[in-house]
């Protein structure tokens, strides 16, 4: 099934008008990834410090169907899908007691640290990847019959 991760909106999520203030949803969907990667059994600490290679974000987006406010319990869905030999994408759905509340997509590139060129992603990854789509694509089938 698709990865979901769970999350209780804080006031610091907020903005002046109380509600999430827009910069902090992508916020948000950068935890459910960091989330998915642990499950995946990804030791995040050598995923974010490795010294040769690195996975920057290099479009997001996000669209805002619903306010989300303090105290609302959060159901982050996500599906990464590679893209390339050296880049995927993450398509993030937000819920809120059911409602879809919005969506959002980051796009990652892997690159040499060294160089900053871009290089195939490593077979973690590519791992990660291919479980997320495999369960993904097993979901479907299951809500077609």
């Amino acid at each position: 099934m698709f990865f979901t991760y769970n999350r209780t909106v804080r006031f610091q999520d907020t903005d002046a008008a109380g509600v999430v203030y827009f910069a902090n949803v992508l916020a948000i969907c950068h935890e459910a990834y960091e989330e998915s990667l642990e499950a995946s059994n990804i030791n995040l600490k050598d995923f974010f410090t490795n010294s040769s290679v690195a996975f920057p974000i290099v479009h997001a987006s996000v669209d805002f169907l619903r306010p989300m406010f303090v105290g609302d319990k959060l159901l982050i869905s996500l599906i990464p899908q590679k893209i390339g030999v050296e880049k995927f994408e993450i398509t993030y759905e937000i819920t809120v007691a059911e409602v879809v509340v919005a969506k959002a997509i980051t796009r990652h590139v892997c690159i040499d640290v060294s160089s900053r060129s871009k290089r195939e992603l490593p077979d973690e990854i590519v791992q990660w990847l291919e479980t997320n789509r495999r369960d993904a694509e097993r979901r479907r089938s299951r809500e077609v019959m």
